[in-house]
């Protein structure tokens, strides 16, 4: 059983989802977030796991990012989880969880990396949108991908309506990476995922 840490900014819906589909590949062990009174300290509590905040503002990104990677190997983390974190990390810190760090976003990557996904994947006529879970490398949502799921763009969608059934595949999709990170079943090697059968 891996031991995971998950960071958060936010409500914690993904957390809640990884809470609820814990098993014997892995264990919540410790939430962190950025922000203080974060509704997603409210469900970690609630289901038991420690939480801590460390607050960005006023640090650099180097000494924000050395002050959650104490707490995290002070946790004995293995595996890293970003669930709705809204901090770019730094190479160095990126590098030192190379392989054991990922995130998910709410798009069919490589298409529309970045923010304002929903608003643009609208504007651009697509048909079909979804969610990716990668591996985190240096280059923002550029890592290589762990498993995706896509939902229909509606004629009639807003950003909002979007964002909402992303949200659902999101919370499917983002404990069944997990999983497959947690028993060895993906792995990051030379810049790749590389899957076992």
């Amino acid at each position: 059983m891996k031991r995971v840490a998950v960071l958060i900014s936010g409500r914690g819906t993904n957390l809640s989802a990884l809470i609820a589909a814990q098993d014997a590949s892995y264990r919540i062990t410790l939430v962190v977030s950025n922000v203080e009174g974060a509704e997603g300290l409210e469900r970690a509590a609630e289901a038991g796991i420690p939480t801590l905040v460390i607050p960005h503002k006023g640090k650099s990104r180097e000494a924000f990012d050395a002050e959650i990677d104490d707490a995290l190997r002070a946790a004995n983390a293995q595996i890293v989880v970003l669930a709705g974190f809204m901090r770019i990390l730094s190479d160095g810190f990126v590098r030192g969880w190379e392989g054991r760090l990922v995130n998910i976003h709410p798009s069919l990557l490589p298409a529309y990396k970045g923010t304002r996904v929903h608003e643009r994947v609208i504007a651009a006529g697509e048909a079909l949108s979804g969610a990716s879970v990668h591996f985190v490398v240096p280059e923002l949502d550029a890592g290589p991908v762990i498993a995706q799921a896509s939902v229909p763009v509606r004629p009639s969608d807003t950003p909002e309506a979007l964002a909402a059934r992303v949200l659902d595949v999101e919370h499917r999709l983002y404990p069944e990476a997990v999983k497959l990170l947690a028993t060895g079943g993906v792995r990051l090697e030379k810049g790749l995922a590389v899957f076992n059968p």
